[in-house]
């Protein structure tokens, strides 16, 4: 094993001692404070004193440990912290191997101790003070301040800054971009991205014959404009904060009204309502000073969770619910795991156990209810002055929150105020009490003023990889809830920084961002690429985005495809929720199945899937079968599943065999002629008029099936056109986007 010597440091200390370099030169934070917090501070801090040594401030460092002296000013040779150092036995091994500091870190402490060891007057070093191999510090990439970057110059012939900042990778890493997409696998993609539904056999057609310059900027600004683009948004959205029309457990009673905070979603994204505000309406909207019946029902987000009307342990069940809070505004809006510090100081963000009690004491004491009420009680909602699942203190002087040793309620520690988390150092201003004619804490407020901060350097990058994930197919950063140690870093940082200044500088509106993504040539492109097995080898997870990222409809755009493409669908907005139809034998393992579940009217189905009735404790099959998100913690990112469960379910199913016949009996309205019923067939479902090899296909299937049916069905003719209408909605065309 090698180190460095003790005749090496007598020599640098020398060598500096000669006056190369004074005390007063020494760039203390980027070296000494920089080896400290990587390599030290873990085990020798103020509470973790291993060797009974603290090297977290100077006089701590000069005392010493169990050794003795650790470190003697301008005598790097008689400082043991340097031997030991030197000699590889500190830090010591870990699982088997050593941890050697670098030659050039030694080299710093040398050089440090040899200038007399200076330290800034009140400097305290901690944990988290820098990123080291196992966790990261305040200086990890998505808590430092925005700063816009230059778009790139580049050779790309294009106007969009989003362009230039992807050539210019591609082009870094000797690759070329993907031909423009066909127009209707385009069109086709941008009405799915933006309004979750699929174009009409029509729309491509005229997309298709259109020659002019702004043919498909109209196309996405009338998308834009259209009610069913915050029904899309929404459905994300609702991902994000775990929502749900009942409260889970046993029972898993109905949450009354929350389907108003899911119209308020929508109108919210149909409005453009400034990202800013619409953070702050949810977590405070009954402590804004225009209070009114909307920004009341915007704070259903915090009601949203699961809820046990019955707990176990009534005490020990108000700090899981807080929990629930916490995790779910620091989930949705900054993207990091605060949760992960109830018990103890996290093991992998600069998050201390006091910040998660700092974020939690917001939410303390609990809110109200409507006609049941939560466990430490609070007025209902109809005090409240509107008939909404929303929320407000029951006092303005609530009983103080304590820190829990290990989380445990029995072992309460010191009393902590709310406030911002320490970890972003831009924002570290204290809350204030509210005034005293105040009938909140008015907490909620300043955490959200707080959140949706122009400075805080979370919530825009959070926010616009989030719509980036939802129009590319992957997010800048790839685990869209995770911009922590265990997350993924982005992969093209410049272009995250830009798109979150710019979000900023332009007032928070979304749907500017929403048509600068979805009009980039980047966008815009195929899914493939005519040297796609070569550059498959160079970038398989298409990390550089030579090509557009081939996509299955998830569950709700495939169920409303269907619809459509049945003629079934009823675009009516807004109201309560409808109960989708369920097989009966997915109701035997219920308690009380006789009464759990009863289905909506057959017209009330045919509603868009976001209107669908979420019952925690009876997922829809069909549903669950295509990944729709877990209802009980916030979900960024659903898992995108290819098992065979999926294809059963497309055969099988029940609502499927009804749509497919409806689908027959549209297109046999069409015509009585054959080859325009099959041509309608096409266009309904893919939007096309079938080839030559389809169209024969088409009709040997019919022959044969109307065969098959001779005797088995009262109508064969009707049979056979239901086999070819359910054959194209199990069609690859039909589920996924080019």
């Amino acid at each position: 094993m090698s180190f460095t010597p003790i005749w090496f440091i007598a020599l640098i200390s020398t060598y500096i001692s000669s006056g190369f370099l004074g005390a007063d030169e020494f760039d203390f934070e980027n070296t000494v404070a920089e080896v400290f917090s990587k390599r030290c501070i873990e085990c020798h801090n103020s509470v973790d004193r291993s060797g009974e040594l603290d090297l977290t401030h100077r006089n701590s460092v000069m005392s010493g440990g169990a050794s003795g002296v650790s470190l003697v000013p301008n005598s790097p040779e008689k400082s043991l912290l340097l031997s030991h150092v030197a000699a590889g036995e500190m830090p010591p091994p870990k699982n088997g191997k050593s941890q050697q500091l670098p030659k050039r870190e030694v080299e710093l402490l040398t050089n440090w101790i040899s200038a007399g060891a200076p330290w800034p007057d009140n400097r305290v070093l901690d944990p988290y003070d820098r990123t080291n191999d196992v966790r990261a510090g305040r200086d990890w990439w998505s808590l430092q301040r925005l700063k816009k970057p230059s778009v790139p110059l580049n050779t790309i012939q294009s106007n969009n800054s989003i362009d230039a900042f992807i050539s210019e990778k591609i082009q870094v890493s000797g690759l070329t971009s993907a031909p423009t997409a066909n127009k209707r696998d385009l069109i086709r993609r941008v009405y799915f991205d933006l309004i979750g539904l699929p174009p009409s056999g029509d729309a491509i057609e005229a997309f298709s014959a259109e020659s002019s310059v702004d043919a498909y900027e109209k196309i996405v600004d009338h998308l834009l404009a259209l009610p069913q683009f915050g029904e899309r948004w929404a459905r994300h959205w609702m991902d994000i904060v775990r929502y749900a029309d009942t409260n889970g457990y046993e029972r898993d009673g109905e949450k009354p009204n929350a389907w108003r905070y899911r119209d308020w979603v929508v109108n919210a994204f149909n409005s453009d309502m400034p990202y800013d505000r619409f953070v702050i309406e949810q977590l405070a909207g009954d402590e804004l000073p225009d209070r009114n019946e909307s920004t009341v029902i915007a704070t259903g987000f915090i009601r949203l969770g699961t809820w046990d009307d019955e707990p176990n342990d009534p005490a020990e069940y108000q700090y899981e619910r807080l929990e629930d809070l916490v995790h779910a505004t620091s989930t949705a809006f900054l993207g990091i795991t605060v949760k992960c510090a109830r018990c103890h100081d996290h093991k992998f963000d600069p998050i201390y156990q006091t910040d998660y009690y700092r974020i939690g004491a917001a939410f303390w004491p609990g809110p109200v209810a409507h006609r049941n009420r939560e466990l430490n009680g609070g007025p209902t909602n109809e005090e409240l002055g509107f008939e909404v699942l929303g929320w407000t203190d029951i006092s303005n002087n609530p009983t103080p929150l304590h820190s829990l040793k290990k989380g445990d309620i029995h072992r309460p520690i010191e009393i902590v105020a709310a406030g911002p988390l320490s970890c972003v150092p831009a924002l570290v201003n204290p809350f204030v009490a509210p005034p005293a004619e105040a009938k909140t804490t008015q907490r909620r407020l300043q955490l959200a003023q707080w959140i949706a901060h122009p400075e805080n350097p979370l919530t825009s990058r959070v926010l616009v990889n989030r719509l980036w994930m939802h129009h590319f197919g992957e997010g800048l950063v790839r685990t869209p809830d995770n911009f922590g140690f265990n997350g993924q870093r982005p992969t093209h940082p410049e272009l995250l920084d830009w798109l979150a200044n710019d979000l900023v500088e332009n007032g928070w509106k979304l749907k500017r961002l929403h048509k600068l993504m979805v009009m980039s040539k980047t966008y815009q492109q195929s899914s493939q690429h005519p040297k796609q097995a070569e550059y498959m080898v160079q970038d398989s997870a298409n990390q550089n985005l030579w090509h557009a990222n081939r996509r299955r409809l998830d569950a709700e755009s495939l169920r409303d495809a269907v619809l459509s493409t049945s003629g079934q669908l009823d675009l009516r907005l807004g109201g309560p929720s409808f109960l989708a139809p369920i097989n009966e034998e997915a109701l035997e393992g219920l308690s009380m199945k006789g009464n759990a579940y009863h289905a909506s009217d057959a017209s009330e189905a045919r509603r868009r899937s976001l209107y669908m009735f979420n019952k925690r404790s009876l997922m829809v099959p069909m549903m669950t079968a295509f990944d729709t998100c877990d209802t009980t913690m916030p979900t960024g990112r659903r898992e995108s599943t290819i098992v065979a469960t999926q294809a059963l379910a497309m055969m099988n199913n029940d609502w499927i065999h009804g749509q497919s016949k409806e689908f027959a009996e549209r297109v046999m309205k069409c015509s009585p002629d054959i080859e325009a019923r099959i041509d309608s067939a096409w266009r309904f479902a893919l939007g096309r008029s079938p080839s030559a090899s389809e169209f024969s296909n088409a009709e040997a299937h019919l022959s044969r099936q109307r065969n098959n049916f001779v005797g088995t069905q009262n109508d064969p003719e009707r049979a056979a056109w239901f086999s070819l209408c359910h054959v194209l909605i199990n069609t690859n065309e039909f589920i996924y986007l080019d």
